[in-house]
């Protein structure tokens, strides 16, 4: 029927109400013993997407503070007050604070049913909207080996330390994920853990499932899964959860093009394309972008050349030619430099040329002025590159 929290101090009277509730096809997301901070009650709306909140008026005045609390800052969320007796004193300080649904014990019967009925139809009128985040971005490797985690990582670093920026990175690799080892991460949950358990997913398992790494939120791919199988409708509610919660979502894809990879894309604002400047790379990069074009997700597609350096097979310009699609970013080939920082498990130093290069990219990500595609228009060097690709499969 709908998303509810139950809130009392009072066991056997919370735990009637839950009873009488799921009798009537009213989902219970949380049932809490104590009335909650302002910051905990936030945190669980929102975790939980909730849509009402029975709130026991036992005692008056913590309730009548949480019902001022979600006036102001969830104000959509519907309020039921429940108390052990039909007090016209409690009644009257309900009604005074804006509550209009009052439930009393024992709970069943036609009143029961008829404030259901109003909530219902209340929440039908006037639906529970929370803010979730539109900046998804998914990062995708040409082929094995180009730098993926290394890009996805460090973007991911640059983002959060923007203010007010919460970012999570969450490595989807299940066959060489590579940010566990990265950023040393100890955390025996994976990714695979927190898509299981997404149908019961609150604030506190979320914390057991992340690692805070600097300002960002890391969930890892866990060891090597190759038979691993990942339910797309579970995944679905894992993104829900976690765009309640973040401005930014960094997915790092594996680059088979998994089913789940795919719907992935399809959630992203924009997918970063991962290539090299060298043949097989951009041959497998020309390969993704067609069947990218299929599913109609090329218009979402942000090309970056990781490793360029002066001595680079081909230029910008090339690459773009080649992939008829505009490059929107170049990376140095820091080869110490990205070695320096795995052994340390950290992000690569913000003031090495890598670093900048990251940064600038990043802020170019949320500020939403990634170039959009160049021509298709063929050239010589396009054939000359379908030659010279043709002859190494």
């Amino acid at each position: 029927m709908f998303r509810s929290i139950v809130i009392s101090a009072n066991e056997k009277l919370r735990n009637q109400l839950v009873s009488a509730l799921e009798a009537s096809h009213v989902t219970i997301v949380r049932s809490m013993d104590r009335y909650p901070t302002q910051i905990e009650l936030m945190r669980v709306l929102r975790a939980h997407a909730t849509e009402v909140l029975f709130i026991d008026f036992g005692s008056v005045e913590t309730a009548c503070e949480i019902v001022k609390l979600l006036e102001n800052e969830a104000s959509q969320v519907q309020i039921a007050a429940f108390h052990q007796h039909m007090d016209p004193l409690v009644l009257q300080r309900t009604m005074r604070a804006g509550v209009r649904e009052f439930l009393t014990h024992p709970f069943e019967g036609q009143m029961m049913m008829d404030s259901l009925a109003q909530i219902k139809s209340l929440l039908d009128r006037r639906p529970v909207n929370y803010t979730t985040s539109s900046q998804i971005f998914s990062f995708l490797p040409s082929k094995a080996g180009v730098g993926t985690s290394t890009v996805a990582l460090n973007v991911s670093a640059a983002l959060a330390q923007k203010a007010s920026t919460q970012v999570l990175l969450a490595d989807f690799d299940l066959n060489s994920g590579m940010t566990r080892f990265m950023l040393k991460l100890n955390n025996k949950n994976s990714i695979h853990d927190a898509v299981e358990r997404s149908g019961e997913m609150d604030e506190q398992l979320w914390t057991q499932m992340v690692t805070q790494v600097g300002a960002m939120h890391v969930l890892h791919a866990g060891g090597i899964q190759p038979n691993t199988h990942l339910d797309p409708s579970q995944i679905r509610n894992l993104i829900a959860f976690a765009r309640r919660f973040y401005q930014v979502l960094c997915l790092d894809l594996s680059g088979n093009l998994e089913k789940y990879s795919i719907e992935l894309m399809q959630e992203s604002k924009r997918v970063v394309l991962v290539c090299t400047p060298e043949i097989p790379s951009l041959h497998l990069a020309r390969e993704k972008l067609a069947f990218l074009r299929n599913c109609e997700l090329a218009d979402r597609v942000s090309i970056v050349v990781n490793r360029m350096h002066k001595n680079s097979p081909f230029s910008k310009q090339q690459v773009e030619d080649l992939l008829g699609h505009a490059v929107v970013a170049t990376f140095p080939n820091d080869y110490h430099g990205v070695n320096r920082a795995t052994a340390d498990g950290t992000a690569i130093a913000h003031k090495s040329p890598m670093g900048k290069s990251i940064a600038e990219f990043a802020e170019v990500m949320i500020q939403n002025t990634l170039q959009k595609r160049i021509s298709d228009k063929p050239n010589f060097l396009t054939n000359v590159f379908t030659a010279r690709a043709q002859t190494i499969q």
